[in-house]
């Protein structure tokens, strides 16, 4: 009420309360909650030794929305009814980010002394006593470590008011020396809950029953005000008990632009805590990891922490022989082509890319280094190793990989064209880079049978192929081969405000030529007319290679054939 009324004042009320005191004072206030305007001050209560201790409150501003205000009152009214003693917080991240002034999609509520999947049970009960409708909730059990009897772990997935809410209980958790999954899991005070996990900006709560942030670490708000990445307990305990909160600490790090602590750091590099991470993380886990660093505000800061911590080898692992060896500079260029891609991409008004393109471009700029590198699969056969890298290191779709390596593929294709766009004259193409195709053979015949074709008429049909082959990731694939087209390997200077320019003039040309949706142009015939015009029984591979002629001449005559040629076509 003073900080209220008197809004000028700098220093927030300090009160030092017995826990008795606190207790007495604060029940009656569980009984009707208030909200005001929303936007209220709550009490952050912080633990100070044992809980016998005194516990020192200080006011923080936090924003409940109205929609989270209806929640959090519906969830009071129904354990009010079916289990007075039962209290709810809301834990981690919701707290993080509103104490950061910023909007959070996902509500986690911690239960006091019941199973998420018996408290979904009685709400519901709640719900059809009062004529509501139920809520649908779908629970998530643990997996077992192999060989161990499954703990009593669980989350409950639910909505209310279109909100995302996820039901869990406070708990205690072991562990054993070969599994991050906990061997056995109790009932525990908030405070052992805060102590479990795995940074102390996510072990906050806030009690809805009486409004209070509570920091039962005693460094969950200093650390959040000072930008500082830290565990609740010995960053190296922590990190053999669950080596993905190392991963976690790098993304939440990039993500808020915090420093990491020098014992989070320690911890994190070290062999121990390297060897826990590649035996006890499953694939799929760091791969979830690292796309949500990719995918996040700041992929360089992910990187360059993971290669700061030496652990980008460990999560982006080559399979055990590849040709040609990796270079000496790999992850320094690596970091690098990232970078630049990065700059690029936010360019204002250069480039206009959906979140999963630009998820891609990342992706392969990260690994341009690996895009000539070809491995052996087990039928012995060449694969690429950014294929393996994606598909084998991090399980990521196959459509993700298939994805990054025709980027790579038709950055090759256009490193031949970004001179003779810009110019629009004469192609000269390296045909090494564009493999085996009849394109060339095709455009030859036409040049021949019509010795007037312009240049661009060339480079139309070239471009178009490409396009045709890429998509709407053309503009991705031409950033990346601006990428590769240094004058010097060594070189990591990439005059960026030059490659905006060749972009913008390439890009310019490509739609002028009408290029820039041509995979959405019906081909001049289809595969059921050639067949009929050819007389043939069944399909085969004369079929394409038609197929490949008719587009060629499709490109060089956008506006249609001369009559000469028609006839014969």
């Amino acid at each position: 009420q003073k900080q209220q009324s008197k809004p000028n004042q700098n220093k927030p009320t300090t009160t030092i309360l017995d826990c008795d005191e606190f207790n007495r004072r604060f029940e009656f206030q569980a009984i009707k909650p208030r909200y005001h305007n929303s936007s209220c001050f709550v009490l952050v209560i912080r633990s100070i030794g044992s809980p016998k201790t005194k516990a020192m409150t200080t006011v923080e501003r936090i924003h409940v929305t109205e929609n989270e205000r209806q929640i959090f009152d519906l969830l009071l009214r129904a354990v009010g009814n079916f289990s007075p003693k039962t209290k709810l917080r809301v834990a981690g991240g919701w707290v993080r980010d509103k104490l950061l002034g910023q909007d959070s999609s996902d509500i986690d509520i911690a239960i006091s002394n019941m199973f998420p999947r018996d408290f979904l049970v009685k709400l519901n009960d709640y719900l059809c006593s009062q004529g509501e409708d139920e809520v649908q909730g779908h629970v998530i059990e643990s997996k077992p470590a192999q060989g161990k009897q499954k703990p009593p772990l669980e989350t409950v997935k639910m909505s209310l008011y279109n909100h995302s809410i996820d039901l869990v209980h406070l708990r205690s958790d072991v562990y054993a020396g070969d599994s991050r999954i906990p061997v056995k899991v109790e009932f525990a005070s908030p405070e052992e809950d805060a102590f479990r996990r795995d940074l102390t900006i996510n072990s906050l709560f806030y009690n809805i029953h009486t409004g209070l942030v509570e920091d039962l670490t005693g460094r969950g708000i200093d650390d959040l005000k000072a930008g500082r990445i830290a565990t609740p307990l010995h960053a190296r305990d922590t990190f053999l008990e669950d080596p993905l909160r190392v991963l976690r600490a790098i993304r939440f790090g990039a993500r808020f632009g915090f420093t990491l602590d020098e014992q989070l750091k320690e911890a994190a590099s070290s062999e121990e805590v390297r060897v826990a991470i590649a035996g006890k993380i499953s694939r799929e886990r760091i791969g979830n990891e690292i796309d949500l660093m990719i995918s996040g505000n700041r992929p360089i800061t992910a990187v360059n922490l993971l290669s700061d911590l030496k652990l980008l080898g460990l999560v982006f692992a080559l399979p055990a022989s590849s040709e040609p060896a990796p270079s000496e500079n790999c992850v320094s260029l690596c970091r690098a082509y990232m970078e630049a891609m990065w700059n690029l991409i936010q360019t204002p008004g250069l480039v206009n890319l959906s979140g999963e393109q630009i998820r891609h471009a990342m992706y392969a700029a990260l690994l341009l280094p690996f895009r000539k590198m070809v491995y052996k699969e087990k039928k012995r056969k060449s694969a690429p190793v950014v294929n393996y890298i994606l598909k084998v290191s991090m399980k990521r779709k196959s459509s993700d990989a298939e994805t990054v390596v025709n980027i790579h593929r038709a950055a090759g294709r256009f490193l031949s064209l970004i001179l003779p766009l810009q110019l629009k004259n004469g192609v000269q193409v390296d045909k090494r880079e564009w493999g085996a195709t009849d394109v060339f053979e095709h455009l030859e015949s036409i040049c021949q049978d019509d010795p007037e074709v312009p240049a661009t008429t060339k480079i139309r049909v070239v471009a178009g192929f490409l396009l045709k082959d890429i998509k709407d990731l053309w503009p991705v694939a031409l950033l990346t081969s601006l990428l590769l087209s240094r004058d010097e390997e060594v070189n990591l200077d990439f005059q960026l405000d030059k490659k905006r320019e060749i972009y913008l003039r390439i890009a310019g040309t490509i739609r002028e030529m009408c290029l820039d949706t041509i995979w959405d142009e019906k081909p001049l015939v289809d595969g059921s007319d050639i067949i009929k015009a050819l007389h043939l029984t069944n399909r085969g591979p004369i079929i394409r290679e038609w197929q490949q002629k008719l587009l060629t001449w499709q490109l060089a005559y956008p506006k249609g054939m001369p009559a000469k040629r028609a006839k014969p076509m």
